[in-house]
């Protein structure tokens, strides 16, 4: 099954051990640093957020290849999360209310309130736009 609607890294993790370890993955660790080790034991953080099986099918994917004993570093991405800021973003830039914008995202209000905030505060002329 193709997962090319995933960023990189969470594709290739739902190739090997299943959409749902890959989501839950990011949800638990996105956009940020993590080790994959070579083995991860019954306590091991990844064990406990993804299972057993997908955890041995995640470290026995990044092993191959490397000589790293210890495992190696992985920038975990966002997955649904940045798109829902994407979303929640241009709702508000076409004017709609941060209840609006929030349903859209699937997000709650005080994210919209938020962003809005910062949007305001950040706004320089000289800067062009990102969405």
């Amino acid at each position: 099954m193709s997962y090319s609607w995933l960023p990189g890294l969470l594709a290739e993790i739902a190739e090997v051990a299943g959409l749902d370890a890959a989501l839950a993955l990011a949800a638990a660790r996105g956009g940020t640093r993590v080790r994959i080790p070579a083995q991860a034991d019954d306590d091991h953080w990844l064990t406990r957020c993804v299972g057993r099986k997908a955890a041995d099918a995640i470290c026995i994917h990044f092993r191959q290849g490397t000589n790293r004993p210890r495992g190696v570093y992985v920038e975990v991405p966002l997955g649904r999360a940045a798109n829902a800021r994407r979303v929640m973003a241009q709702a508000l830039a076409r004017g709609a209310s941060a209840a609006e914008a929030a349903r859209a995202a699937g997000m709650t209000e005080r994210s919209a309130y938020r962003m809005r905030r910062r949007s305001r505060r950040g706004c320089d002329d000289r800067q062009g736009r990102l969405f």
